[in-house]
C-alpha cells in the first residue's frame, strides 16, 4: 500500500555519514517547468510511494533534485575508473545526485538516485544536464531488464525540465531519477585506494558488506569473502547478458557495480545480427566492450577491484596476491557454468544431459548464426515452434534452409521442451529501430510510441495481437546502427 510523502516519506544519509571522504552534499539545478514523462507506477509500489504525490509540485520537486526531506543529505559521490583501460583518479557524479536511501515496501534498504540534475565538483567541463532521449532510452531499457530477469538498477521517472540543452543541436533537458540495491561501484574502491587511507578502505567495504554480503562477516577472512561474492555476482550477471543478447557498450569500472546490478544504460543496445564483434557505441573505436568481449572485460574489471583489497585481504602482500587471484581464477568456471545453465535453458533442454555437449551443441549453433547473419532473439524464439514439431519457421530464417537441418536432427534427438523455451526465450526486446524511433518521437512531444514500446518490453515472453512489429528484426533500409552516450 502507497503512503503520502509529504507526511511520512523518509530518506537515509548512511551513505554521506559513513563515507563523508567520498562525497560532496549538493542539490540539483533549479528548473523551470518540471513534467513527469512517465512514471514506474509499479516500482513506486515497491517504494511504499504515492504515484499522484510524485506528480505534484513537492514531488516534482524530488524527482529533479531540487527539494528532499528533512534529514536527508543529497550528495555527488567520489569514484575513479578505468575508461576504455586508462585510469582516471578523480570521476565521480559529473552530472547525478544520491539523494539518500530509502526502505522499501519488504523492508529493504534502496538508493534513490538521479541523473541530469546539474553539474556538481566533478563535472569536469560537462554542464551536468541531460536531454529527453538518453534518459528515456535507460528508463526503457532498465525496464526490460528488469522484465527479462537480469539485475539492474530501475528506472522510477524521466521528468522533462523546461530547460533547452545544447548538444549537437538543441534538445529538451530531462531528469532521471532510479533506484539500486546501492550505487557502489568497481571505481569507488579504487578511488578510497588513491587516497591511501587503509581506514577508508576499510569502512567502505565494510559498508558494501553490510548492504550487499553481510555472510562475508562469518569467513575467516571477510574481506576475500566480499571479493568472492562479488565475483560470483559478475560472473552471473554478465552471463545472462550475453544470453539475452545485451551490449552494454562501456564497461568501465566506474560502471561495474558491487551488487552485481546492471548501471549506467548509456551507449547500449540488443543484437540484431549475432555476432560477437558487434559494437554500437560511437565512442568505442577499437571494440574494447563488443559484446563477444563482455564476459573478459568483466575479469579484467575484477582484477583491478582485487588489487583495492589487497591491504584488507592480508598484511603480506604476497599472501594477499596469491589468494585474490585464486579467487578471481574462479571467474570464468563460475560464468561457463552460469551461461551452459542459462543456455541450456534457452535451448529447452533437460536438467541432467552432459553439459559439455550442451555447451558443444550451443557453440555450433552460435556459428551457424553468425556465418547465416541471422536475428538473435527472433531465431531462438523460433525454436519452440521447431520443438512442437514444425520446424519451416526456424529453417527459413536460413538463406539455404538445409544449413539447418544437421543442427536442428542433433538438438531434437535431445527432445527439447518447447514451454520451457516459451518462458526463457523473449518475443519482445528493446529493438534498436523502435527504441530509435520512440526516442525521437518522445524528444518531439509525443509519447504514444513509447507506451506502446513499453508494453511490449515489460511482457517479453508474451505473443499478442497488434504488437507483431515489436517481434520482428529491423528493417533493411534501417541500416548499420550506432549509438551515442547522450552527454
Amino acid at each position: 500500500m502507497s503512503v503520502t510523502p509529504a507526511t511520512t516519506f523518509r530518506l537515509d544519509n548512511q551513505f554521506a555519514r559513513q563515507l563523508s571522504e567520498m562525497a560532496i552534499p549538493w542539490t540539483g539545478e533549479a528548473v523551470s517547468d518540471p513534467r513527469v514523462l512517465v512514471l514506474n507506477e509499479a516500482l513506486t509500489a515497491e517504494l511504499a510511494l504515492d504515484p499522484a504525490w510524485l506528480r505534484t509540485s513537492e514531488g516534482l520537486n524530488l524527482l529533479v533534485g531540487t527539494n528532499v526531506p528533512d534529514g536527508a543529505t543529497p550528495v555527488a559521490q567520489a569514484y575513479s575508473g578505468h575508461q576504455f583501460g586508462g585510469f582516471s583518479p578523480r570521476l565521480g557524479d559529473g552530472r547525478a545526485l544520491l539523494l539518500g536511501e530509502l526502505t522499501d515496501a519488504g523492508g529493504a534498504t534502496r538508493d534513490l538516485h538521479l541523473k541530469g540534475s546539474g553539474r556538481t565538483p566533478f563535472a569536469r567541463g560537462g554542464d551536468g544536464l541531460a536531454v529527453i532521449g538518453p534518459m528515456l532510452r535507460e528508463y526503457v531499457v532498465s525496464q526490460a531488464m528488469h522484465a527479462l530477469g537480469v539485475p539492474t538498477t530501475r528506472s522510477l521517472a524521466v521528468t522533462a525540465t523546461g530547460r533547452p540543452v545544447q548538444r549537437e543541436t538543441v534538445l529538451p533537458g530531462a531528469v532521471l531519477a532510479r533506484v539500486a540495491s546501492s550505487h557502489l561501484r568497481v571505481g569507488s574502491f579504487q578511488y578510497a585506494a588513491t587516497t591511501g587511507d587503509t581506514e577508508l578502505l576499510r569502512r567502505l567495504a565494510d559498508h558494501a558488506i553490510s548492504r550487499h554480503y553481510p555472510a562475508a562477516t562469518q569467513a575467516e577472512r571477510q574481506y576475500l569473502a566480499f571479493f568472492e561474492a562479488v565475483v560470483t555476482a559478475q560472473s552471473a550477471l554478465v552471463a545472462q547478458w550475453m544470453l539475452v543478447g545485451f551490449v552494454h557498450g562501456v564497461m568501465n569500472t566506474d560502471n561495474m557495480t558491487i551488487s552485481g546490478e546492471t548501471i549506467d544504460y548509456g551507449p547500449c543496445a540488443f543484437l540484431d545480427v549475432y555476432d560477437p564483434a558487434t559494437v554500437y557505441s560511437s565512442i568505442d573505436h577499437g571494440g574494447r566492450y563488443a559484446y563477444g568481449n563482455q564476459p573478459a572485460i568483466a575479469e579484467w574489471n575484477l582484477a583491478r577491484l582485487a588489487e583495492t583489497l589487497l591491504p584488507l585481504i592480508d598484511d603480506d602482500q604476497d599472501k594477499a596476491v596469491e589468494l585474490a587471484v585464486k579467487a578471481l581464477h574462479g571467474f570464468a568456471g563460475q560464468y561457463e557454468n552460469a551461461w551452459v545453465s542459462g543456455m541450456r535453458a534457452k535451448l529447452g533442454l533437460a536438467d541432467g544431459l552432459d553439459r559439455a555437449a550442451i555447451k558443444e551443441l550451443a557453440d555450433d549453433l552460435l556459428d551457424l548464426l553468425q556465418a547465416n547473419r541471422l536475428d538473435y532473439t527472433s531465431f531462438f524464439r523460433s525454436l519452440s515452434g521447431a520443438a512442437r514439431g514444425d520446424a519451416e519457421p526456424t529453417r527459413r530464417l536460413f538463406p539455404d534452409p538445409t544449413t539447418a537441418d544437421t543442427w536442428l536432427a542433433r538438438w531434437t534427438a535431445l527432445e527439447p521442451q518447447a514451454d520451457l523455451m516459451d518462458a526463457i526465450n523473449p518475443v519482445h526486446i528493446p529493438r534498436n529501430h523502435l527504441v530509435e524511433e520512440a526516442l525521437a518521437a518522445a524528444t518531439d512531444g509525443d509519447l504514444a510510441p513509447l507506451e506502446r514500446l513499453l508494453d511490449a518490453v515489460t511482457s517479453p515472453y508474451e505473443e499478442r495481437p497488434g504488437l507483431e512489429r515489436y517481434a520482428v528484426a529491423a528493417p533493411p533500409e534501417f541500416g548499420a546502427y550506432q549509438t551515442f552516450c547522450g552527454t
